[in-house]
């Protein structure tokens, strides 16, 4: 263990402590959620998931960070993005409940997924995960990677958030073997379908920064699919 990995740990534990010793901090975290979700999504996936890259970068490297990892410009665009899933999350944990009382399959499973854990909040949660990861996940990861590599085209300085997406480029560039066969066929399944079904089973106010938290993961993912393709 290096000294940056250290570092690194003791500035994670002083910041998640004040919320498990200041009874304040834990509701004012909470009330800012409720009254600005947008903008709080922002931050949390801003922060948690580049950090999640950063992690990656770690195990990847050796380093957390270089030149021409782009810390600014993939802030301010995970931070777009958290408040696009912040978005997908609202209409999918509303839409699909609605879809299976309608179906007459789940009868109160809409008010079952504003209750405590049960069975039937299970499900819901589970099929939610489900339709999300199926439909809106493929597209935000691969917007997420056209992104990543626009960025990678600038040398991570901050003049790619002004600069066009050159999409067609991109997408005729990107690895899809790397990203059907691993992201799409490997981590949705085993990973992002479970840890979503977990997240909808949570409280209103802790499922987007749970999911925020996910995002760590990521950071993961993105790296070994890195390794596979440059393995």
């Amino acid at each position: 263990m290096k000294k940056t990995d250290i570092l690194v740990i003791v500035i994670i534990i002083l910041v998640l402590l004040p919320f498990f010793l200041s009874e304040t901090v834990f509701n004012t975290f909470c009330d800012l959620t409720a009254r600005y979700p947008l903008w709080m999504a922002f931050l949390k996936f801003g922060i948690l998931a580049t950090f999640g890259e950063m992690l990656g970068q770690r195990i990847k490297t050796g380093q957390y960070y270089h030149k021409e990892f782009g810390l600014f410009p993939k802030f301010i665009v995970w931070g777009f993005l958290g408040m696009w899933i912040a978005l997908a999350m609202s209409v999918f944990k509303v839409g699909i409940p609605a879809f299976m009382e309608r179906a007459s399959c789940f009868a109160g499973v809409r008010e079952a997924m504003g209750g405590d854990f049960s069975a039937l909040k299970l499900a819901g949660a589970f099929f939610v995960s489900l339709m999300m990861n199926t439909s809106f996940a493929p597209v935000f990861m691969t917007f997420h990677k056209i992104c990543d590599m626009h960025i990678a085209e600038y040398d991570g300085r901050a003049v790619a958030l002004v600069k066009p997406i050159q999409v067609r480029k991109h997408i005729q560039n990107l690895n899809w073997d790397v990203q059907w066969n691993f992201v799409f066929k490997k981590t949705i399944p085993l990973f992002w379908i479970p840890a979503h079904t977990l997240t909808f089973c949570l409280p209103g106010e802790f499922q987007v920064l749970f999911a925020a938290f996910c995002s760590i993961i990521l950071g993961l993912f993105l790296s070994l699919a890195a390794m596979k393709k440059n393995g």
